[in-house]
């Protein structure tokens, strides 16, 4: 993994996570237990705050930023869809971000809300709590469903168990 101090801003990174060697993390960044980066990931804390808790899957190309001296928060068991940007706002625990989406300055996702793929959720705008919203600028859908919190929860764990998989089973072809 290629990770930065950067002005005295240090990354604090759990040994129970797992950085992709193509990952980079930089400055004020806090990754918690069995968070799983992926290829490609960016998580810059150079002159803002990144907080990602807990089991979270920050997938592929994600980019994770924050405005100087501001925050981006990123809730326990969530997952950051392939090439998501998540830009100094607020994910809830277990929401789902899907790949290709944005969310942006100030907004906020709700727990176990859902944002469908290519979305974009805009400046200060809310989510609300087990919703699915889709579209640009992203609009409520429907409902969270209780089958579709057992699907997604049997998902995230995939990418918790991939924090030890990859440390022990992930090696370069010679």
């Amino acid at each position: 993994m290629t990770v930065y101090t950067f002005e005295g801003r240090i990354p604090n990174i759990s040994p129970e996570s797992y950085i992709s060697p193509n990952a980079t993390v930089i400055g004020d960044v806090t990754i918690k237990g069995e968070v799983w980066v992926g290829p490609g990931a960016v998580i810059r804390g150079d002159y803002g705050k990144i907080i990602i808790g807990n089991g979270t899957a920050v997938e592929d190309n994600v980019v994770i930023h924050a405005r100087p001296g501001e925050v981006t928060t990123i809730g326990e068991h969530v997952t950051l869809g392939h090439s998501c940007v998540i830009h100094t706002a607020t994910i809830e625990d277990y929401a789902v971000i899907g790949m290709h989406s944005t969310v942006t300055d100030f907004a906020k996702v709700g727990k176990w809300a859902v944002i469908a793929e290519h979305a974009l959720v805009k400046t200060r705008q809310t989510i609300e709590p087990e919703k699915i919203a889709g579209g640009v600028p992203a609009k409520v859908i429907k409902d969270v469903s209780e089958d579709y919190k057992a699907l997604w929860a049997d998902y995230k764990y995939n990418y918790t168990s991939f924090c030890k998989r990859y440390k022990d089973g992930l090696k370069e072809k010679l």
